[in-house]
Order: C-alpha cells, then structure tokens, then sequence
C-alpha cells in the first residue's frame, strides 16, 4: 500500500485478513483495513474515536498518541494493544472489527512504554506482553521487555524482565517494535533494530519466555532501494502461506507498507523475501482472486459527512460539520474563529488523509460563504512546512482567490501568489503531485485552470508523512463566521501495470 499506514499489524480471522497502524494525535485513531488476498485492501474504519486524556490532544501532537499497535484474535474478540509514551501501555477489544470497541483500559502506567503486543499461548492457557522502550520519555531504549499477563488481558502477573537486551548485542541498536509470536516449540520476538530510515529486520527465538533468545537478522535492504525495511507482522494465509508485512520510510510520503513471501529454512529461522532481501514483484499468495482495490480517496461527502478516510490533526470541537440540507451532498465547514489561523500546523480542526501515490492530482470545489473580512477555507499539503491553496473574505468582505505557504523554520505563513478576484466566491481547486512530493497548486475561478506560485516541496511531519488537508477558519472574535462547502474531492493517478499486479 503506497501511502502512510505506519508500523503495520496483521492478523488472519478465517478467510480474511486484518490490518491496523499507528495513528499518533490524529483522530479518529487506530484505523482498520480488510482485505482477502493480502495485497487489494479497504479500510473499514477505526477502533478508537477520540485520544484520552482529551487535554493532551487538544491540539496537533505526532509524537504522542497511538505508536505501533498490535492486532490480535482471541477467545473471539479482536484485541489492538499500544504504548502511548507518555502514559503507558493501552488496551482495547471488541467482538467484531467493525466495532463497538471497548474503551482503553490502561493496563501498565508509565513514560516509554511502546510498542506493545501480547501472545496468548493456546496450549498452555499462559499469555504474555512484551514491549519496547522510548528513550526520549524513559531514557532507556534498544530494550525488550516482558511480562507473563491475565488471560483477559487487564492485568500484567509481575513487574517485567528484560527479554533481549541489545546493548549486549554487537552492532546493534534502537531495537524496538516487537511482535510476539509462538511457531514450532519455541517463543518468537520479530523486531527491528538500527533506525527507520537505515536499519534491519530481526528475529528471536527461545524455548522460555523469559530467554535466552537466539538472534538473526532475517531482512535488510542489501542490494535493493528498500530503505531499512522495518516493523510489520508475520501472518499465515488460510491456504498455509507466510507472509510479512513491513514499512519502508519515505520522507514525506510516510512509511508505506510491503508485502513479503516468507519461508523457513532447515535450521527452522524465517526467511525473508529473496534470501534475506526484499521483493518488488513477486507472485500474489494463493487466495481467491479478488478485485483491484485500495483505501477509498475520494468522497462525494454523501449526507454531509466525511468518509473514512478523513481524520482530524487532533481531537476536534463540537460543531466543526454543518449540517447539510435534506438530499444534498457535500462537507459543510464551519469557519473556526481560532488566533491560529495563520498556521494550520497549529489547528486541530484541520481534516486529514494520507497522500495516496507517489503522483497524483487532487480537485475539489470549494464554495466560502461568509463576509467575515479573513474568513478562509482551501485545500492544502501539511507537514512541516505546509502550502494551501483556497478563498478568503478581503477587508470588505469581497473572496479572493488565496495561496499561502509556510516553510518548516516559519512562525506564519505568507503569499505564495498575489491574490485575485473568485467571482461568487467559488472555486475548483487542484494540487498536482509529481515524483519527491513536489506539488504545483492552480485553481478554477470560471476560466480554466491556471498555475499558481512556485513549486512546493512537501515535507513530512514527526513520525507522519505529509497529509492533504481540508480547513475553515477565521480570525479571532465572537459570532458566526460562516461556513465553507467542499464538494466532488477527486483524485487521478497512474494505474498500476499488469506486471505490478502479480
């Protein structure tokens, strides 16, 4: 999947296959993907509505919230476990992956925790937790600890001990993002070491929980463009298939998802893609065949709503949607009075989804009602630095059609063009995205497009790759200040060839 679903989990229920990832601040968060075939997938919606506690995520916080999720089935219930690393170690369950979940129950409290995934050991009835550690919260890392746990997941049995120390290990560093598994007699810890952008694959086994492991390093990049593949989840097809699913970083791109074959070789450790080193083509796993398919882009906004695709940089206000007339399609923005509104890397109430391709284009319309002289609304590219394209009401309430942009160093953003008239306060807006994240805005104000200012370069965020983003603001005060309504957000891209497919 080539857009940002970072540190992937994966877990086979039957004949279908079920994908979560972290979401940090950004809500609703945890979302949750189907597929049948482990290579055409959906997203089917999220686990958890809000981030708690609420204060902490009033704003916009990528380095806070949900980090690397595990997913689970057991006793008949989805389990997502994570490390929040500033409160500890989360848990949540529901009967059904659509949902209800239930709210998150902390089961171990405390500053960096990450990287949570327990192992529920059908022979013996034990369970167990590991989890890796942050050193920006702890001060401690390259660490993988654990814990014998209660069946029902609440409850850890003992105060921990370290299971792999990689300081101990000669080469290696900021292990982290175990999942813990029970293959062939033995315990198995599949985690990554040596950084996101740089580093490796690795795998330890045991006969004990508690150790001694063996390692090895069973993927790294050798002689590929697969930067560090990192952190993912080991699964078996219905048909007796392994598989492994991973992220590869790519700037502002995110960390997007591959899919590896996986064996076992004679001396029973995991072998990984082709000997050892990733795969770009390779034949899909045996499963019936099924539709080409990817998380949903685009959205008609049918009753109002957003799809779910869309999420909000942080936990949002009430009253961010109007309501949308009886039998009309199209998201209703209020306009936000907010002393932020000149930087939207500061707004909570900015609606979000992942660059879907390498290149691509986007349009949506936009309609700004209001006279509210600094009232905007527009589309734009956010990560670090960010640029947006839209209307804004002018001192005399008159719109204009506005680019602005700000670079990652900027405390506000400015111009990217002059300013000009958007008769009837209406445009088609477009941000065409081409190879490295470069991204040439232009806009429709009735006669056709035309460019606007320079090229913008996107940039990620910490630990997120750049989003598109939909807003409404307007300046600081009191009373309405109108609304914005998006309509028709569509997106073109290149299709994959047949050869990619396979």
């Amino acid at each position: 999947m080539n857009a940002d679903w970072s540190d992937p989990d994966v877990v086979r229920v039957g004949d279908d296959h079920y994908l979560t990832a972290s979401s940090f601040g950004r809500a609703p968060g945890l979302p949750l993907l189907h597929s049948r075939d482990l290579v055409n997938w959906t997203l089917v919606g999220h686990a958890l509505d809000r981030l708690e506690p609420a204060a902490d995520f009033a704003a916009p916080r990528h380095d806070r919230g949900v980090w690397a999720p595990s997913l689970r089935h057991h006793a008949g219930r989805f389990w997502i476990f994570w490390g929040d690393p500033d409160h500890g170690i989360q848990q949540i369950n529901s009967a059904r992956i659509e949902g209800p979940w239930s709210s998150p129950h902390l089961l171990k409290a405390g500053q960096g925790l990450i990287d949570a995934c327990p192992l529920w050991d059908e022979e013996t009835g034990e369970a167990y937790l590991v989890h890796a550690w942050a050193k920006s919260r702890s001060g401690i890392k390259n660490r993988l600890t654990g814990h014998r746990m209660s069946p029902d997941g609440r409850e850890l049995l003992d105060e921990g001990t370290t299971l792999v120390d990689g300081d101990q290990l000669p080469g290696w560093f900021t292990l982290e993002g175990p999942k813990l598994y029970r293959h062939d007699g033995h315990f198995w810890i599949l985690a990554p070491a040596g950084g996101v952008e740089t580093g490796w694959q690795g795998a330890f086994r045991s006969r004990e929980f508690s150790g001694p492991y063996e390692e090895r390093v069973v993927l790294a990049q050798g002689r590929t463009d697969v930067n560090g593949p990192h952190q993912g989840g080991w699964v078996r097809t219905a048909a007796g298939e392994d598989w492994f699913l991973h992220f590869q970083a790519r700037g502002a791109y995110g960390r997007v998802v591959h899919l590896q074959p996986m064996c076992w070789d004679a001396e029973g450790w995991p072998v990984i893609g082709d000997a050892g080193e990733p795969v770009s083509v390779h034949t899909k796993p045996d499963t019936p065949e099924q539709p080409v398919t990817a998380p949903a882009v685009d959205d008609d906004f049918p009753g109002g709503r957003p799809g779910r695709q869309w999420q909000w940089t942080a936990n949002p206000g009430p009253g961010r949607i109007g309501e949308a007339a009886p039998g009309q399609d199209g998201l209703r923005l209020t306009c936000v009075r907010t002393a932020y509104a000149h930087d939207l890397r500061l707004l909570p109430d900015v609606l979000v989804q992942r660059l879907p391709a390498e290149e691509f284009a986007v349009e949506v319309d936009l309609a700004l009602d209001s006279d509210v002289p600094g009232a905007k609304a527009g589309l734009a590219v956010l990560g670090d630095a960010f640029s947006w394209i839209g209307l804004e009401a002018g001192a005399d309430g008159t719109p204009l059609l506005v680019h602005r942009f700000a670079e990652g160093v900027a405390v506000r953003e400015r111009d990217a063009a002059e300013p000009r008239a958007s008769p009837g306060g209406r445009a088609r807006l477009r941000v065409e995205v081409t190879a490295g994240a470069r991204c040439r805005f232009s806009a429709d104000t009735g006669d056709g497009f035309r460019p606007s200012g320079q090229v913008f370069a996107a940039t990620p965020w910490r630990w997120v790759g750049a989003l598109l983003g939909l807003f409404a603001t307007a300046p600081a005060g009191s009373g309405p200040a109108g609304t914005a309504c998006f309509t028709a957000f569509r997106t073109t891209r290149h299709q994959p060839t047949e050869k990619s497919r396979r």
